[in-house]
């Protein structure tokens, strides 16, 4: 039975003093969201120490929005995988789309980022997703299988137990605009059938593949009852810890 996640990215939003307040209403609230549904929230690399003192105690997981893709090293502004973990993180996200898109994150590096973040224990959600342009050109399951072939194809069956998929149609973030749930559910089912491929039915079937656009909710049960939908990677609404359990007490 795969897990269902709702994961909170709060993107460079809160001060240090609000995402502590913020990190402490969501885990006061965590325990409405059933047992089955993990919650993660991904604070700024400022609040990693605050937020992890103000989540003990509470189902709520840590993750830190991004990390490098060296260990070590003479690399100003990075935040390795091992510092990550040593602040409490137990996940990052890696490859969402603002880094691909204002920061020049290649397929590539990102293969570099996960093998990183898994070595040091680090569970990884993965973004993949199309732009607008590519939706319109027909090209959004193309787009979406090569990005999921490019980094994960590198990795093997036991690797995928420590990773997430997180499926952004790029043009329904921050947009407005939502994928229908049919639409978000297709995505979803190739992004399955892609992992069956290569690393058969058992993984495929076990693996956690979220929702990432413009979820809430409002239309958070539709997305949630869909088959190949296992929760959602939260932008906006995770800045309200009342959204953000409601999304997690819609399965």
């Amino acid at each position: 039975m795969r897990k269902k996640i709702v994961a909170g990215n709060w993107k460079m939003n809160t001060t240090v003093a609000e995402g502590v307040a913020l990190a402490k209403a969501v885990a006061a609230k965590s325990a409405e969201v059933p047992a089955n549904v993990g919650l993660i929230v991904a604070p700024p690399f400022t609040h990693l120490v605050s937020v992890a003192e103000a989540l003990k105690g509470s189902k709520v997981e840590l993750s830190a929005q991004n990390c490098a893709d060296k260990a070590k090293g003479a690399y100003t502004g990075e935040v390795a995988a091992d510092m990550l973990v040593s602040a409490g993180c137990q996940w990052t996200i890696l490859g969402h789309s603002e880094r691909r898109q204002y920061y020049g994150e290649t397929d590539a590096k990102l293969v570099d980022k996960v093998r990183l973040a898994l070595d040091n224990g680090l569970g990884v959600i993965l973004c993949v997703g199309e732009m607008l342009e590519e939706r319109k050109a027909g090209r959004h399951f193309a787009v979406v299988t090569e990005q999921t072939e490019n980094v994960l194809f590198h990795f093997s069956a036991e690797d995928m137990a420590k990773i997430v998929i997180a499926y952004e149609p790029v043009w329904a973030i921050g947009t407005g605009e939502t994928a229908t749930a049919e639409q978000a559910e297709e995505i979803h089912a190739c992004i399955r059938k892609v992992l069956e491929g290569k690393f058969g039915k058992e993984v495929a079937d076990n693996t956690t593949i979220l929702y990432g656009g413009s979820c809430k909710p409002s239309n958070a049960k539709e997305l949630f009852a869909q088959p190949d939908i296992d929760g959602g990677l939260i932008g906006g609404a995770s800045l309200k810890a009342d959204d953000f359990i409601e999304i997690g007490k819609s399965f």
